[in-house]
């Protein structure tokens, strides 16, 4: 059988792709708008030793396999490609098909963009602080310049809140932070903490729009330089400041407000109790905090999935739970649930703008990290914005109320951050230097 109709029927005989292949062979549909192509025989043992979609994400990252046109058009069509567990009977024909016991001779090494359990990043207790700062770096370090291309002005690496379908990626980040301040109740004089920090979005929007003393965190060391810079550059010192720190080591309390926007899913499950017992420590009674971050679509599927994708080149150590889980968890520690909503749609919106801009700096971005790594991330964000479509993963926002010794929650008798308001917000023009982003890990995937 020839290669470009083994690799046809792998990912799914009706997908409306063209395959071409090394040996010559061609399969599927010629004038359909996404071609795969198998450069190498490194592509075929990739896929044999690895079968599913960690095998074939090892021969794009690696350059042995090309996908040309839309990524997320293109994963969209493959649906086999999206599993992650092939049953042995299929494992058996495909190892066959692609030639028998050679292509496993000689085992080949996944790309160097791919985590190794092995590896000095992964030494350690998983979700120790020097683990999570290694795991955080990997990700978040890459390089700011990168970052800029692809996240745009605001330099936000979370969910954007879109007012209109037609609002554009600034505009929504834009809405998104002040969507956080105003069911945190922010107002002049209160004292913010925000944990996963990223660059300093949440920080300086609170400092700036509200008047608020805040204060962020991060693990990476770019982000916490780069946020101090922009916060010195917009003249808002006397408000707010970005520490390179775990947010385990925050020493002030008595916090009105805490916000986490994508930290949660670098946390982990069994360290999740003592997060949010801490946040609940920093609070004072009637504090506020709103816990934004991707879940799982309920409580029945794994945290983490040690083959794929995200988990071995994204991601390392992260892990996702159900949003039932999450709120019962912050009920059983203290706070008291006062709202929630899911934001998919919103996420998927994003990731498609992210998508955009990588393309469109395409050439810059790979002559500043490298191809390897700007596949990585083409693959990345197109597969998490089909998983927020195809609801395999969710984002939430949850707000979680301190009650005082007798009962009292601060809270409004009905919501008061109406989109109306925070569509208005959006809009009007900002003063300074725009937004710079909160990006705890928010991201994306599974």
């Amino acid at each position: 059988m020839a290669l470009a109709q083994i690799f046809e029927n792998f990912v799914g005989p009706d997908a409306p792709v063209e395959f071409l292949a090394y040996d010559g062979s061609r399969a599927g549909a010629e004038d359909s708008p996404v071609r795969i192509t198998v450069r190498s025989p490194a592509a075929v043992s990739y896929l044999a030793q690895a079968p599913g979609a960690l095998g074939l994400a090892r021969a794009y990252v690696s350059g042995h396999l090309d996908v040309d046109g839309d990524m997320y058009t293109a994963l969209a069509r493959l649906s086999n490609a999206q599993t992650m567990d092939v049953g042995l009977s299929e494992r058996i024909q495909l190892f066959r098909d692609l030639g028998g016991p050679k292509v496993l001779i000689p085992r080949l090494a996944p790309p160097p963009q791919e985590v190794q359990i092995s590896s000095r990043l992964l030494s350690g207790l998983r979700h120790s602080k020097g683990r999570d700062a290694r795991a955080i770096s990997h990700h978040y370090d890459v390089s700011n310049r990168f970052y800029e291309w692809v996240l745009g002005p605001s330099m936000a690496y979370t969910c954007a809140v879109y007012p209109t379908a037609d609002s554009t990626l600034e505009e929504a980040q834009a809405a998104k932070f002040d969507l956080v301040a105003r069911k945190l109740g922010l107002r002049q004089g209160m004292r913010l903490l925000d944990v996963g920090c990223g660059w300093g979005g949440m920080v300086m929007h609170a400092a700036r729009e509200y008047g608020v003393q805040a204060l962020g965190v991060t693990l990476s060391e770019q982000q916490a330089s780069w946020g101090q810079r922009a916060i010195e550059k917009a003249g808002l010192s006397g408000l707010a400041e970005i520490r390179h720190l775990d947010y385990r080591d925050v020493p002030e309390t008595g916090f009105d407000a805490v916000s986490s926007i994508g930290l949660t899913e670098h946390i982990g499950m069994r360290q999740l109790p003592g997060y949010f017992e801490f946040l609940l420590g920093k609070l004072q009674p009637e504090g506020r905090l709103l816990n934004h971050c991707i879940t799982r679509p309920d409580n029945t599927e794994p945290a983490v999935r040690q083959r794929g994708f995200i988990n071995r080149y994204v991601f390392p150590d992260g892990e996702l739970e159900g949003p039932g889980y999450l709120i019962s968890l912050m009920h059983d520690t203290g706070f008291e649930v006062r709202h929630e909503e899911n934001l998919r749609e919103h996420y998927a919106k994003t990731l498609a703008a992210w998508g955009d801009n990588l393309d469109a700096h395409w050439k810059e971005a790979v002559a500043e990290v490298g191809e390897g790594t700007a596949r990585v991330w083409r693959l990345y964000m197109a597969g998490s914005r089909l998983g927020f479509d195809r609801n395999h993963i969710q984002l939430h926002q949850v707000l979680g109320a301190k009650l005082t010794d007798s009962g009292v929650s601060g809270m409004p008798l009905r919501p008061d951050w109406d989109v109306r308001t925070v569509t208005e917000a959006a809009i009007a023009p900002e003063s300074g230097n725009g937004h710079h982003a909160a990006a705890g890990r928010d991201s994306a995937l599974t």
